[in-house]
């Protein structure tokens, strides 16, 4: 398999990967949780923004992205005190009162709150919250994989504790820097996917992976075998192979890769934003659909700040010169916050009525 190899600035790299995760997680937003058959009849498989009258809002997946971008400009050296900075900013996330927050991610950072140092406020659970986290990471430390590995180690252990919640972000990191410095032929990089994780589920998927691809199976297929005929679910081993194998079976395709993984149903935002970026990273914004970049719109952590936030992240990987984070006017929170909730509860309320 040849993935294409585009000339892309590093500010291209990191701007297609946050740009991404936003394009992904808001078209997969009103989806999430609905079957892939209930989807076909919902939209008959046309995929556009549909959250709010027409356009697309942000949910933790970005969100939770944006922070650690945030932490690796104000701490790219030190693992610990990146840890202790995103630790500060899942803290004050929660008192925004978010909607759709993962149990085990809530879990820890009621623990953060409560006292519980960074290293120890991880609960056991294998979600996917980590892995929807860890592209940047893999991204910024392209050309580090000791330190890659370490920072997407304190991003994972701040809220799962599961070794299996670990495999699937470091896969998704690996994956991005992969995308960023193209160091090798994809073929090795999925030789050295196995090497992840050591448990036999995680061996077994890695076997289907690559038989899949051999034999050109479509991304349902791919699910399919992993028995996610009614959707992709939020454990760590069946959202990241699922996103990958998009990834990988659309090179260079943002929208071919993005709507194969989303067409497969279940938890759409989190498997949209991983393949989003993966395939953003790849692609650089130039390869993201015009018309749903220009449907995403959300205040104040808006498409513009994440722009600034990779042009940032560019400068400090290039200079070594410590950037910090981008500012944005936080009290908009509320209001946004607000408004957010309440239209998830009306398409909660919306997915009672036919057709089923």
């Amino acid at each position: 398999m040849t993935l294409p190899k585009p000339k892309l600035e590093l500010n291209d790299r990191f701007a297609g990967l946050l740009l991404g995760t936003a394009v992904g997680d808001a078209l997969g937003l009103p989806a999430e949780g609905l079957s892939r058959a209930r989807i076909q009849r919902l939209w008959h498989g046309e995929w556009r923004h549909r959250f709010l009258f027409g356009c697309g809002m942000l949910s933790d997946d970005t969100e939770h992205t944006q922070f650690v971008a945030k932490a690796l400009l104000a701490y790219p050296d030190d693992v610990e005190a990146f840890q202790r900075c995103l630790a500060w900013k899942l803290r004050l996330w929660l008192l925004g009162i978010p909607a759709g927050i993962g149990l085990a991610t809530l879990r820890a950072i009621l623990r953060l709150w409560m006292g519980f140092p960074p290293e120890r406020s991880g609960v056991w659970s294998a979600g996917n919250d980590p892995a929807m986290r860890s592209a940047i990471i893999g991204a910024y430390f392209a050309g580090d994989p000791a330190r890659r590995q370490a920072f997407v180690s304190a991003a994972t252990r701040l809220t799962h504790t599961d070794p299996k919640a670990e495999t699937a972000a470091q896969a998704v990191a690996e994956a991005a820097a992969w995308s960023v410095s193209q160091d090798s032929s994809i073929e090795s990089w999925l030789n050295c996917l196995p090497g992840l994780g050591r448990d036999e589920e995680w061996q077994a998927i890695c076997g289907k992976f690559a038989t899949g691809l051999a034999m050109g199976k479509s991304v349902q297929e791919f699910a399919d075998s992993l028995g996610l005929q009614n959707g992709v679910t939020g454990y760590a081993y069946h959202t990241v192979p699922v996103a990958l194998y998009a990834w990988l079976r659309h090179p260079g395709d943002f929208r071919a890769a993005l709507e194969a993984a989303l067409n497969c149903g279940g938890d759409t935002d989190t498997v949209g934003a991983i393949v989003g970026a993966l395939s953003g990273t790849a692609t650089g914004p130039g390869g993201i659909p015009r018309d749903w970049l220009d449907g995403v719109s959300d205040q104040p952590r808006s498409l513009e700040l994440l722009t600034q936030v990779s042009r940032r992240l560019a400068l400090q990987t290039v200079t070594g010169q410590v950037q910090g984070p981008a500012a944005y006017f936080w009290p908009l929170l509320l209001i946004r916050n607000l408004v957010f909730i309440i239209t998830v509860l009306i398409h909660g309320f919306r997915r009672l009525l036919p057709p089923y």
